[in-house]
């Protein structure tokens, strides 16, 4: 493929993401940005958000990970079904119920300003660590496999992406996302489709042969009933379901999308059909994944089991021909824009709402409160560009997977504390929140690190979230207080 045709592509899919911008951005105000005027169709909202749960972590990682773990992803995934289960059935419609814009007041009416500040501080550092590897995955293997033989520096490859996002988010917010999700979800899953496709050509088989290989195959494997391993079932499952509700329903970027919908009944119906959705999403990942090393076994490549992302983005790019190169290109830019665009809004909404407080400030005017939100929406968008730059400063593949598990362990204190909230009737010494949300996560921490020697080789997997949860909400009971009746449990 020419640098020619790939930045004429890469152009071009920009400037049909803009035409959606102009669009759904016309007319938009602050209440635009950030709940979408709360109009957003719940069928579009349910759509696009395939595109923001699947980063660009997951379309490289899960399919090339068939080729170690096989199909136990798919457990993670089944959990998924219960925590969104939870997410629609008790948590949404508190939020709908308080008329939240940032879900963390909920902590402040339940508990107290420092409550209320710590989780949106532990949401602040979550999504900036985490979106900015999300980001930094994609735009490395674009540089890798594209920019590096142009000549092109890696901070001018970020920082035209991130001018990009910032162009098309800083007016629209929500209401612009919403619809921008839709169109990257699109390309993602017809990138996934027609891989799938063509390597089927490639190796001569039938699509419907090709499934009953897979089916057929050690690849498909799902359940995993060694209790040592991280991909035990339980593990995976139990896991799943809290990551679904930790990050997803205690997070402040998911949430945004499903509180914009008109009301609760739409905001149900779009979260269980998300979740159907994404089931299928997910194992139609897998089922490349499985393809893909079908592919690289008859080809004889090598496959090192350290490097599973780079599988992907191998074959299509320098296997399969320029149009599934360039669907490929499309795909992964695809799974970029969620990563950075809706954590932007986000970020910016959170720190508006819950550090500013602009919303509690009745005399600001309208045009006070768009610029304010305008320079905190900039600066998150350099923070994220900086954080994308010290990973690739950094070079080193460990470190940087370790400082997004750090990312996943902040998600600890906010499933902690939101579950004290909701499961017991009592108070807490709100100024000893911030204490115990940092300290958890450091035991849990600890605890994983020496689980092997402690317990004859056990590894943790996903249920280390469930640890870090139950350690926060065990010191929040040692702070807690008996609950004034006269107030609302909410």
């Amino acid at each position: 493929m020419s640098p020619e045709l790939i930045l004429t592509v890469i152009a071009a899919y920009s400037a049909l993401l803009f035409l959606v911008v102009w669009i759904t951005s016309r007319n938009a105000d602050n209440e635009s940005y950030f709940i979408g005027n709360k109009s957003s169709k719940w069928y579009i909202v349910a759509y696009g958000m395939i595109g923001a749960s699947l980063s660009g972590v997951t379309f490289m990682s899960v399919p090339g990970a068939v080729a170690t773990t096989q199909f136990s992803y798919m457990q993670v995934v089944f959990g998924y079904l219960i925590g969104y289960s939870v997410i629609a059935m008790v948590l949404m419609p508190v939020y709908y119920k308080m008329n939240l814009t940032s879900i963390y007041t909920y902590l402040e009416t339940r508990f107290g300003n420092a409550s209320y500040k710590t989780g949106s501080f532990f949401f602040i550092l979550s999504r900036t660590i985490g979106a900015s590897f999300r980001i930094y995955i994609v735009i490395n293997a674009l540089q890798t496999f594209v920019f590096d033989a142009m000549g092109i520096p890696f901070i001018v490859t970020v920082a035209v992406f991130m001018v990009l996002i910032l162009l098309y988010t800083y007016k629209g917010g929500v209401k612009t996302i919403v619809w921008t999700d839709t169109l990257q979800t699109t390309f993602m899953l017809i990138t996934v489709i027609f891989s799938v496709i063509f390597i089927s050509d490639h190796l001569g088989i039938g699509l419907g042969d090709l499934l009953g290989k897979v089916m057929s195959s050690d690849l498909s494997k799902m359940y995993v009933d060694d209790t040592l391993s991280p991909n035990y079932f339980w593990k995976n499952f139990l896991g799943g379901a809290f990551i679904a509700i930790a990050m997803t329903g205690l997070d402040q970027e998911m949430m945004q999308k499903n509180l914009s919908c008109k009301n609760i009944g739409e905001a149900k119906k779009n979260m269980f059909t998300f979740s159907i959705v994404l089931v299928v999403v997910n194992f139609l990942f897998l089922v490349l994944g499985a393809v893909l090393v079908f592919y690289a076994t008859q080809n004889n490549m090598v496959i090192d089991p350290k490097h599973t992302d780079n599988l992907f983005p191998d074959i299509a790019l320098n296997h399969l021909g320029p149009f599934i190169g360039l669907l490929f290109l499309i795909g992964l830019i695809s799974a970029a824009y969620p990563s950075a665009d809706g954590a932007l809004t986000a970020l910016t909404t959170a720190f508006c709402f819950d550090f500013l407080r602009l919303n509690k400030k009745p005399d600001i005017t309208e045009q006070e409160l768009k610029r304010t939100r305008h320079w905190v929406h900039l600066s998150f968008a350099i923070i994220l560009l900086l954080m994308i730059v010290l990973f690739r400063v950094i070079n080193d593949d460990a470190v940087i997977r370790n400082l997004f598990k750090v990312a996943g362990y902040t998600y600890g204190p906010l499933l902690g504390l939101f579950a004290f909230g909701f499961l017991t009737k009592l108070n807490i010494r709100d100024k000893w929140v911030p204490v115990v949300c940092v300290i958890s996560p450091a035991i849990a921490y600890f605890i994983n690190e020496n689980a092997p020697l402690w317990w004859d080789g056990y590894k943790f997997g996903f249920e280390m979230l469930i640890v870090n949860g139950c350690i926060t909400f065990a010191g929040l009971a040692l702070i807690s207080v008996r609950k004034n009746q006269s107030v609302s449990n909410l």
